[in-house]
């Protein structure tokens, strides 16, 4: 049985009033988990070259294989950030999944963080953008404002922020679109509601002057079945054609001196 095909009018109705107002929507892209070279980091890395969006792997940095090294030094560009140090849970029983929330010191916090930085660095060079993104996009409101002491210069999370600024040094650009049922199976979301929520993200940047929060893609390659690369695919296609979107790159996200 061949599934129904998504109904796309929201999110082209919401682009259209976008070009009609003479305002550009930015999308960036950030995928988490990457640890080795596999078949479904080369579909991956095959989508961005295809559409010719800008792609940001978060790789675990205690997990990188040499594989995943060499395949990016032999690829398209892309950009590197830090996804946390082990991508280890040390939140107790029956609270929310953590490796750096506020259940642990925050000496051990910042040490955790400042290894991952040299991990990720010594791995990948000049590629690294020391960008932070928490495992489970959760974090300890003290460990943000140490970061740029540690080196880093970004934050990257989940969900809409009001400013751009998470501390002084530090800039934070979140993503705000998951295709994925985390807690139902691990397939893909509804595919209405999505385009839903990325239509309601564009709408409220239309209300904003200037240059409010990019829109972030966030995907788990590692994770997706069928289904999910359908969804991604399509949407990176209808994106990367539309006049209304800009898809900067990584410097473009989190420029030195932004916050």
């Amino acid at each position: 049985m061949i599934a129904p095909q998504p109904d796309w009018s929201a999110l082209d109705q919401a682009l259209a009033r976008a070009k009609d107002k003479g305002r550009a929507v930015a999308f960036w892209w950030r995928d988490d988990d990457a640890a080795a070279h596999t078949p479904a980091l080369d579909r991956l890395l095959a989508l961005a070259v295809r559409f010719g969006v800008p792609l940001v792997l978060a790789p675990v940095p205690a997990l990188v294989e040499p594989s995943l090294v060499d395949r990016l030094g032999g690829g398209p560009r892309v950009g590197v950030v830090v996804h946390g140090l082990r991508h280890a849970n040390h939140a107790p029983p029956g609270e929310a999944k953590a490796e750096f929330g506020a259940h642990r010191p925050l000496g051990a916090l910042k040490a955790d963080a400042a290894a991952g930085l040299r991990a990720a660095q010594t791995r990948f060079g000049a590629r690294l953008h020391p960008v932070f993104v928490p495992p489970w996009n959760r974090i300890a409101p003290a460990l943000v404002a140490a970061l740029p002491t540690l080196g880093f210069r970004g934050l990257s999370a989940f969900g809409d922020r009001a400013a751009r600024a998470a501390a002084p040094g530090l800039a934070q650009v979140n993503t705000h679109l998951d295709p994925i049922a985390w807690r139902a199976g691990r397939g893909l979301a509804a595919p209405d509601a999505l385009i839903a929520g990325i239509a309601r993200c564009i709408e409220s940047r239309l209300c904003v002057a200037g240059a409010p929060e990019p829109i972030g893609v966030l995907t788990h390659h590692l994770v997706h079945d069928e289904a999910i690369w359908t969804f991604c695919e399509a949407l990176l296609e209808r994106l990367a054609a539309h006049p209304a979107v800009r898809l900067p790159t990584l410097d473009a996200v989190f420029p030195p001196g932004a916050a």
